[in-house]
This record gives C-alpha cells, structure tokens and sequence, in this order.
C-alpha cells in the first residue's frame, strides 16, 4: 500500500496515511467537536434515502462512480442490494422496531400523564472494525451508528477496495449541513498495525467487531475498561426437520436453496440437518435422498464473496471429507459427494454439533427432540438460525425449544437466508447497543405543558425544501399512486372550501401525528390527568377530526367521552352533565350551537372549563362570551392542520387567537408572496407552504395548503424555540367582488370590534342582472342590529364603500337563525363564503 496515496476519508476530505495518524492522535479532541453538534435524525434518512435512490439506477451517476470501487468480480448488483436497505421506509421501520419511533432522540415524556422526559442518546464515538470482503457490512454498520446520533470511526482490511470510503463521501455530500461528514471517519489498514487500532480504540464508547473468535481477541485487547464491545462473531445455524417433512421432496428442494445460496458464507447457512429420529438407517437413506438434490443443482458461480474456496478452506474441505469417509469402516459415517468435490453430504450418527467446511458441504445427523436441548445447549455463544420444517404444531413446539437451547432466529426451511427490515442481529437490536436510554425528571409544577424537553433548549434544523409548489390536485394524484403497503388509512377531507378530497396515510405516519397532536395538546394546556374530555368532533363519512383526537387522548392517556357531534343537542348536554365532563373538543360552529341551545343546563352545571376547538376559529367577542357566560377558563386551539398534512402547528399557552408553534420536527414552513413565488419580507402576510419529512410513500414537499399567514418574530414566551406564525385566513376567503378584492377576515373584525357582535357571520355572493350582491349573513342570537353593521362595513372598509358607491356592488346584511348558516355536510364546518354567482 502507497502511504501517500489517499486511502482514508476523514470527516469530509479523503486523506493520506501521515495525515490519518496526525488527526487519529487528536481523534478525541475531534469527536468531542463533533458531538456539541446536534444531528437530527431526519438527516441521516433524507440523506440516505437520496443515496438509495442512486444506488438503484444504474445510469445515475453515482452509482457509475461508486462501481467503480467495487471488489474484482463483484456484481454491481450489490449496489442496487444495498439501496434497498438504505431507503427511508427500511431505516424508519428499523428505528421503529429497535428505539421505539423516528426520532428517538427527542427527550419526550415516557408517561404523558408525567414530567419524566426520556430519550435515546448516543453512546458517543464507535469504533467499527469490519471484515474483509463483505461489501455491504461495512457501510451498513456505519449507518446504524449514524442512526443513533454517534460519531463513527470504521477500519476496513488493507486488501479492501474504497468502496466503503467513497460510499460514505456520497452520502455526506448529500447532507449540506455537514452534520453527516462530521461523523465519519473510514480508515484502511492493516490489523498488524496495532497503534492505530489502539487509537481507534482508547477514546471509543462501543467497539463493533466483526469477525471470528482470533478478531475479537485482536480487538478487544485494545478496548478500555467501560467500552462496550459489541461482537458480530461467526456464527452457526442448522435446519431441523420432522418425520412428515423429509420425506416431502419439496423441503429438500428448499433446504438445497439454504445450502447452495452464497455457498454456505452466511451465518444463517445451514451447516447442519437434524433429523427428528434415533434411527441410523434413516440418517444415511436422507443423506443420500437429499446429496442427489444437491448434486442437481447448477455450478457455483464465482464472486468475490463466495466463489471459490481458498488454499486453506480447499485443505479443511480436503481433511473434513477423508475424516467422515475413515469413519465410514466404523459404522459411523456416510459420504456422498461429487467427483469433482463442488459439494458433499456427511451423514453421521452422533448428535452434537458439528461445523462445516462450507461450499455446499452439509452434516446430516439425528437429533430427537426430547435430547434438543441437552444436545445443543453447550453450543449456545454460536447458535444463530434454525431452519424448522414440520407441521403447524411441531413448528411452535420446536421453535420454544431451539430457542430455549440457544437459537437467536427462527425460520421455514428455504427461508433461513431472507431478512426483514429491523430484524435483530444474533439476538440484539444493533441500535441498541450504539446507544444509551437516558432519563430527565423535572419539576411537574413548572413543566406541566412542556411535552418534549428539547422544545425549551434547541430548534429542530431539518433539510431545507426543494423542489417545484404543489397544490392540491398533486397531493390528490400522489395518493392515487400509493402502493398498498404506503395507503392503510383514508381520510376525506370536511370540504369546506371545495370538493372533499381524498388523504392516504400510513399507520406508522398516523402514529406519528398523533404523538406530535398529543404533544402540542399538552402545550395548549390540557392535563391528561385531571381534564375529563367530551370528544365532539364529527364522525363518520371518512372525516377524521373524531378518530384522530380519540387516537390523540389515547396517547395521553385522557378520560374521555367518545359522544361525537349529534343533532340532539339535549341529550349531549345530559351526557356532558352526567359524567363530569370539564373539558369539551369540537368544531366552534357545534359547540357554538350546542352551548347556546343547551345554556341553562349547562350554566346550571358550571363545571365546564376548558375548549379546544379545531378546524375553524372562535373569534375573540365569542371565547369572552364563553368565558363570561358559562365560566370556561381556557379557550384554545387544539391544533392546526389539514387532513393531507395531518397536525402542522399548536397552541402554547402564551398563544391566543391564529398564533401557533409549527410542529418543526414534521414540517418545515416556508411563507410566500400572494402573487408572486418568492418569500414575503419578515412579518408580513403571504400563502403559507410546508414540506412534511417523513411521509412513507409520499414526497409532501413545498405544498400551498391554501392558508395565509405571518410569521412572528422572535422566542415566545414560553419558552420554545419552534418558529410562531399567524393565520391570517385562507386564500379563498379573498374575494374577487365588482372589480375589487375583498377579505373575510376583514368583515369578522369590523363586525367584532366596531359592531360588537359575538356570533358567527358568513359571506354570500350572488349575481345580478344590474350588479353582483354581497349579502353578510350573521347569526340572529348574538342580538346585533343588520343596519348598524352595514354602517360599520362601509365606514372602516374602504374598498367595499367604493364598490357600493360606483353602484358596482349591492350590500346586504341581514340576521338569521344559526341552523340555516351553510355549512360542511361531512365536517359541520361553517362555509365562510358561499359563492352563488354560477
């Protein structure tokens, strides 16, 4: 090896070897640096996800750059291999089943219902050394490290390609933060330079060696005292099968797919079959029904993984075959093997446990299962695999056994080599072991809506948004494309501004809305332990404001009455009065209608406390009139969001009125002129655009949602450092009347602060032969007199008094009874401008 040649890459730059020992001498000082760094876990998977995609297109030219560092006579196909494992639907699923979610770092409350805050940590530096000539292992061990937040230092063998060094490159060029590369460090050389290895390995907090018993010895002389380390040895797997199953010729076909599939170089390849009998003539007459499968099965095909056997395996195939054939004059033994010595059957008599030489050469013995246990138990630190054939009842009966001996896995014969994604690895979760569960306990009375810890000390920095505007018919056609694994939940929107529309999720993106509802619910103030919540959104039809907010106080572990919102305002009062009820979600249109229908009832209650309401908003004369009239104490949004997005923002409890919090772990925001794509200056008002991270299946970037809003300057009160915005309406409230753009909004404040009304007021626009009539339409009960809002309109409105006056417009206010409002069939939502002009 060339030692100034640049056979190392180290945190971002290739380098040569005098340079690598100079910077792993100031290997802590670099790692330390690192970690006051945060990496946000959606890094690694958009990034490796980019990478993925690369890998699967042979023309990309990535992938062209990265073949090109590919072992001599490795198929390039092992490239597309890997990109299946590095995509964002197989890490997040194996987050999910080794750290419990997609962020597992966020300090958020174990309990809802406690302000105990837990979280899983890196364990800090890990030292990966990996085997040689295993093209995937290495790259694939760095990323589980990555997943858990570690800065990762990897020794390759000195014979190895740089494929592992330039394959980490790609992936670090894809992350612009640099958060990535500032983890990474791939160094190739040989195991006899033992001075890098111990610096390697001094500062290391797990060292993962992969290897046999001789490298992990190596290596763990090296290891401190304290460091974890994590051995990915050898390990030894065998096929077990019952009466009825060997004789069935379909199992023997499956078990010489076991053997003959990388040529027995896995650790899940069967070295071994055990038979479920004592009877020796049995043995040999399956050893030589199964050794003419064997020989029916085409040539190996050489690779560099697992092609040809070297000197020394040619010597132990050599020894273990004349061993078995001396034995046969004893009674013990029967060989069956090809002339040209390309594969090889033993069947031998006695029990224990016995390893093969590889390349297709496979033990046949007995092993009742009553002697499973004794038999294999001494073997346990090398068990992996046991390939089960039998019927339904011996499979779960032997799978408790074989586990109970030692076995890590447990498959069907001729699937003994297939993996899922998440699998554990020899029995452990590899994400586990690269990290540490660390806890918080806080003070209840001071953190009571504080949900995740991090909120109050760091903002969440996700990849920015690229890509073209979507609006909704893109979404709509994404949704149609979704594979079934991606669409396992269907939502219809409420249709207040269209069309009701169709949303696909995913239960595992579901679930992760959900959390984040339930963590902004608690922002907003609601105690999981002492609020006891009337669920009266709508239901059914497919909307799904009900099922999410049951989903929500699932997770918090809130009392709640599932009522939903019904016609029979009485019996729902009742219902209310009956179980205690002092909290109440809804829609402010229902619970509007519902308090005043039913407001001496629940007057005389008067345990009525808390509103959170969603979809719509109460304006501020109506949260006073709730407060004053009925004695609610808090009146509060219980999210923002929309039934494609799922949860986009929250209240804290220092917001009022539009403002929220965005959920900056989910989304980020972009805030863009109304007629033009460019952003709005600080402050000011423009279309509100997210991109949404981590949607399985479904590319939600940069999409114009219909919302208008503000951003807010500066840290909120409370504490958070997510960014604040302010709706400011929808971009369909905006009217264009007689030559004129004129805003719902606009009349709803006009009404409230200068006519003092305190009930809900919709917008309706009809067409005329001599001109176009915008009728206000406000509720009779809030008591406000028609003539003197239509004189409050034309005073502080400017453009609407000059459309009235240039006899453009007719203006009519008139009041009616609430019930005859327009609203959403499916969502009960108030229709805030009904355009009739056709």
């Amino acid at each position: 090896m060339n030692e100034t040649e640049k056979h190392h890459y180290w945190q971002g730059a290739f380098v040569d070897d005098e340079e690598a020992g100079r910077r792993l001498a100031d290997l802590p000082a670099a790692v330390e640096a690192a970690l006051a760094t945060v990496l946000e876990t959606e890094t690694v998977l958009a990034a490796c996800d980019a990478l993925a995609g690369a890998l699967r297109e042979p023309a990309h030219p990535v992938h062209a750059r990265l073949a090109a560092h590919l072992p001599a006579g490795q198929d390039p196909a092992v490239l597309a291999e890997l990109g299946a494992l590095l995509g964002r639907r197989e890490l997040t699923r194996k987050l999910r089943r080794e750290l419990g979610g997609a962020a597992p770092g966020r300090l958020n409350r174990a309990d809802p219902r406690e302000t105990v805050y837990e979280a899983w940590a890196p364990v800090g530096l890990v030292a990966h050394i990996a085997p040689g000539n295993a093209a995937t292992v290495a790259p694939l061990s760095i990323v589980e490290g990555l997943l858990a937040g570690n800065v990762n230092v990897l020794k390759t063998s000195s014979a190895d390609t740089l494929l592992t060094q330039h394959l980490m490159a790609e992936l670090a060029a894809l992350d612009p933060s640099g958060a990535l590369a500032a983890r990474i460090v791939v160094l190739r050389f040989p195991s006899s330079r033992q001075e890098w290895l111990r610096l390697m390995c001094a500062p290391a907090d797990a060292v993962a060696v992969w290897g046999g018993e001789g490298a992990v010895e190596g290596v763990a002389a090296h290891v401190p005292g304290g460091c974890r380390l994590v051995e990915w040895g050898h390990r030894i797997s065998f096929a077990y099968l019952t009466g009825d199953a060997w004789s069935d010729a379909s199992v023997l076909e499956a078990l010489a797919d076991d053997v003959c599939l990388h040529e027995q170089q896995a650790c899940s390849s069967p070295q071994v079959v055990y038979l479920d009998t004592e009877d020796e003539g049995e043995v040999f007459a399956f050893a030589e029904r199964f050794a003419a499968v064997l020989g029916g099965r085409p040539a190996a095909v050489s690779t560099a993984s697992d092609g040809e056997p070297d000197p020394a395996e040619a010597a132990e195939l050599t020894t273990a075959e004349l061993m078995a054939r001396l034995e046969e004059h004893l009674g013990l033994t029967r060989v069956f093997a090809a002339a040209d010595g390309s594969w090889r059957v033993m069947a031998d008599t006695r029990s224990p446990l016995t390893a093969s030489p590889l390349h297709r050469s496979v033990w046949v013995k007995p092993l009742p299962r009553k002697r499973l246990i004794t038999t294999l138990r001494p073997m346990r630190r090398y068990l992996q695999t046991a390939g089960l054939a039998g019927s339904r009842t011996d499979i779960a009966e032997l799978s408790r056994t074989v586990l109970a001996a030692g076995v890590t896995r447990v498959t069907p014969v001729g699937a003994m080599l297939e993996s899922y994604a998440g699998e554990p690895h020899d029995g452990v979760y590899a994400l586990q072991r690269y990290s540490r569960r660390v806890a918080v306990q806080a003070d209840p009375a001071r953190f009571a809506t504080t949900a995740c810890l991090d909120d109050l000390a760091l903002p969440v920095v996700l990849p920015p948004p690229a890509g073209p505007l979507l609006g909704k018919e893109d979404v709509q056609e994404q949704g149609r494309q979704l594979t079934r694994a991606d669409a396992e939940l269907y939502f219809r929107s409420g249709g207040s501004t269209g069309a009701p529309a169709l949303s696909v999720f995913s239960y595992d993106d579901y679930d992760t809305q959900m959390h984040a509802a339930a963590r902004g619910l608690l922002a907003a103030g609601y105690d999981p332990v002492g609020d006891r919540t009337a669920n009266l959104f709508y239901c059914g039809g497919m909307y799904g404001s009900f099922i999410s907010f049951f989903s929500v106080l699932e997770r918090l572990g809130g009392v709640q009455l599932p009522l939903s919102a019904g016609p029979d305002h009485r019996a729902t009062a009742q219902a209310l009065i009956d179980h205690g009820a002092d909290t109440l979600f809804g829609m402010p249109s229902y619970l509007w209608q519902l308090l005043h229908a039913e407001a001496d009832s629940l007057r005389a209650y008067g345990g009525l406390r808390k509103v959170f309401y969603g979809g719509e908003h109460f304006t501020e004369e109506q949260q006073r009139t709730l407060k004053t009239d009925f004695g609610i104490e808090a009146v509060r949004s219980i999210t923002y969001g929309s039934t494609d997005l799922g949860p986009l923002g929250y209240q804290c409890t220092e917001s009022s009125g539009g403002v929220h919090h965005l959920h900056a772990d989910l989304h980020t925001m972009e805030i863009l002129d109304l007629a033009e794509d460019r952003p709005v200056a600080p402050g000011e008002t423009g279309r509100l655009v997210f991109t949404t991270h981590a949607r399985r299946g479904q590319d939600l970037g940069r999409y114009v949602i219909g919302d208008l809003g503000r951003e807010l300057p500066g840290r909120c009160a409370c504490g958070r450092q997510a960014p604040r915005f302010e709706l400011r309406g929808r971009t369909g409230d905006v009217m264009r009347v007689a030559t004129y753009f004129l805003n719902h909004r606009r009349f709803l404040d006009l009404a409230e602060q200068q006519g003092g009304h305190r009930g809900e007021l919709q917008i309706r626009l009809d067409g005329a032969q001599a001109r176009e009539r915008l009728t206000v339409r406000v509720e009779r009960a809030a008591a406000t007199d028609p003539q003197r809002l239509r004189e409050v309109f034309l005073a502080g409105y400017p453009e609407l008094r000059s459309a009235v006056t240039e006899r453009l417009l007719d203006l009519v206010v008139e009041a009616v009874d609430g019930a005859s409002l327009d609203r959403s069939p499916t969502s009960g939502k108030l229709l805030a401008v009904v355009d009739a002009r056709g």
